[in-house]
């Protein structure tokens, strides 16, 4: 080919190279990422996201994030599958090749060896890696994100900045809000005001969601009222620490399930029928009313899938009331 030939195509690649820098400016890259560690610096949307946290890793699913690689929990329980993902949304990861990294401990070694160009981190909870932050942050940008005192929609709102899924985000929330609010109309409720709280196997503790959790806002957002336990009822464990649950236990488990009715998160009907065996909670008005309700085992965290499956058995439980 003649030089003559070659300059037009060059002068025509490095036009389209600027107009592709521009349209990349234009949509707001590259782009600023407040996080609890500070701000990072995304040059362009990200291809290859590790989630260090399973919980997250829902949520990043459901507004279509490139995630190729997550932490996991415990495998083959009641709420996750052979690789330690939440059953909810173990088929869309298997779809997708989400590869497992660990269960439970953090490998910073296996994390680098995916070569991410953005790492998520869960600020609290047991799935937090925040322990190998700096050796994570010298891989690549390291995102930390709090799921306790949001929303999954809020957090998915936050990822789909971060992520360059804004419009997914948004049509993942509307398409859950317009369902919720359809919900809220059709319901009966049960008595109110409602204790929703997770019933420890051992029957010596429960946690209860308060209205700063994601469960206490979705309840509120479809009409429920959340009973308030006795001042005096929390554990002294979780005072000033965690903003999403009251931690019950011994005497104090009876005293602070005062609601009309009890909403069993993360349970089942066995869990139900186990907690109103309890001789310790015979005599409360939900027990001997059979006011008590199990609203499934994926609900200890909430990501779109298990909020989903939460509203269903939420129809499911109330729509004959």
């Amino acid at each position: 080919m003649k030089l003559t030939t070659l300059r037009p195509v060059a002068a025509i690649l490095g036009i389209f190279a600027l107009l592709t820098v521009s349209a990349q400016a234009a949509d707001g890259w590259p782009r600023e990422i407040k996080t609890s560690r500070g701000v990072i610096t995304l040059q362009h949307p990200p291809q290859r996201i590790v989630s260090t946290s399973v919980t997250v890793t829902g949520t990043l699913l459901a507004i279509n994030a490139p995630v190729i690689a997550s932490g996991a929990t415990s495998p083959n329980t009641r709420i996750s599958d052979d690789q330690g993902f939440f059953r909810q949304w173990s088929s869309i990861a298997k779809q997708r090749a989400v590869k497992r990294l660990y269960i439970g401990e953090p490998n910073a070694e296996a994390i680098a060896g995916e070569a991410p160009d953005l790492i998520i981190i869960a600020a609290t909870g047991g799935d937090s890696a925040l322990k190998v932050y700096d050796q994570l942050s010298a891989l690549a940008p390291v995102m930390v994100v709090n799921y306790d005192d949001k929303s999954w929609q809020e957090l998915a709102t936050e990822l789909g900045e971060a992520t360059g899924k804004e419009a997914d985000a948004a049509k993942t929330v509307a398409s859950f809000d317009a369902r919720e609010k359809a919900l809220k109309q059709s319901i009966h409720l049960p008595p109110q005001p409602v204790s929703a709280l997770v019933y420890r196997p051992d029957g010596k503790a429960a946690n209860l969601w308060t209205p700063a959790s994601p469960q206490g806002q979705m309840l509120e957002q479809l009409g429920f009222t959340l009973a308030q336990p006795p001042a005096n009822a929390a554990s002294g464990q979780t005072q000033g620490i965690r903003k999403d649950i009251i931690q019950l236990a011994g005497e104090n488990m009876a005293t602070g399930l005062n609601g009309k009715s009890l909403l069993l998160f993360a349970g089942d009907q066995t869990d139900a029928k186990r907690l109103e065996s309890n001789v310790f909670l015979s005599h409360l008005p939900a027990v001997q009313n059979k006011q008590v309700f199990a609203l499934g085992n994926d609900t200890f965290r909430l990501d779109y899938y298990s909020a989903s499956n939460l509203l269903t058995q939420l129809e499911t439980q109330f729509s004959g009331h």
